[in-house]
């Protein structure tokens, strides 16, 4: 049995990217392969599994040609995602899934295992409850993307809603840790303070916390909270941003303390902001950036 640092669990998709007053475009996607790439790019040891078509496997290049194994679980289709920003602030996106591959069954999961298994979800069409007890109850150390379930999609219209989520609890309670935007804390909280929202999943069961927002990230841990901003020049590569700013986090946390881990992601997803795609920088850059004067924080946490 193959053994990993981290495996991400979720699907592969094309993301159609229609700027505000620019010009669409139709890309490989996803929250695997924007968070993948960044461990393998910093030598870990990196799978992904995920549902998609597989006459499409060609979108899988960037993954494997990092070093991500990755292991495709057939369906009929490959997720499609609509992505229309409808004014110039980044954080405003209508999405739409007129495709999607379905939902991961524990039956499926490949004989491999894995020091942290990342739930990196699109949509609430991934993982079922059951799902996760069955990961949890083989050993796992689990975290999850919150989006995976606050983003809803609609039966008929195939636009994406955000809602609150039934089972947040016992979802929140099987994790280790939580990934979530500004956003989703909200929905789920009530509560737009990043602070009093990691506060509350925290007392839902899960010990470490994270949050993004366009000017920075929160981490709350153990009694303490964090926050780091953002550096970014542009916002060009803004798809992808929290999905990549938890997998650096949770590569650099497997060796580092809570504070060194949020500089380091923060400092990592402030060059992928920079250009789009994946991250695709190296150490040494990560390190530079990290070394640059942190703008002053706007707003409170």
């Amino acid at each position: 049995m193959k053994h990993y640092d981290i495996m991400f669990v979720g699907h592969m998709c094309y993301d159609e990217i229609q700027p505000f007053q620019g010009e669409t475009r139709v890309a490989p996607g996803s929250a695997i392969l924007c968070g993948a790439v960044v461990p393998a790019r910093l030598g870990k040891k990196v799978a992904a599994v995920t549902l998609m078509a597989p006459q499409d496997e060609s979108i899988l290049e960037e993954l494997r040609r990092v070093g991500v194994e990755v292991v495709v679980i057939p369906t009929a289709d490959t997720s499609y995602v609509q992505v229309i920003h409808p004014s110039d602030n980044v954080d405003e996106r209508v999405l739409v899934f007129p495709k999607n591959a379905g939902l991961f069954k524990l039956c499926d999961m490949p004989a491999i295992t894995a020091d942290y298994v990342h739930l990196a979800g699109i949509s609430d069409q991934e993982f079922t409850l059951e799902f996760m007890n069955g990961l949890k109850a083989k050993g796992c150390s689990l975290s999850v993307d919150m989006q995976s379930f606050v983003r809803q999609i609609h039966p008929v219209s195939k636009e994406i809603t955000f809602g609150d989520v039934t089972d947040k609890k016992q979802i929140v309670g099987l994790m280790s840790k939580v990934k979530l935007d500004v956003v989703e804390a909200e929905v789920l909280t009530g509560t737009s303070d990043l602070e009093k929202a990691a506060i509350m999943i925290q007392e839902w069961g899960c010990p470490e916390v994270v949050i993004t927002r366009s000017d920075g990230v929160l981490a709350r841990h153990a009694g303490r909270t964090y926050f780091e901003s953002f550096t970014n020049r542009s916002v060009i590569g803004r798809t992808g941003r929290g999905d990549t700013t938890f997998a650096a986090y949770l590569s650099w946390r497997m060796d580092h303390p809570v504070s060194e881990s949020l500089k380091f992601a923060a400092a990592l997803v402030s060059i992928k902001m920079e250009s789009i795609g994946p991250f695709s920088g190296t150490l040494d850059d990560v390190f530079r950036r990290m070394a640059l004067p942190r703008p002053t924080k706007t707003g409170g946490t």
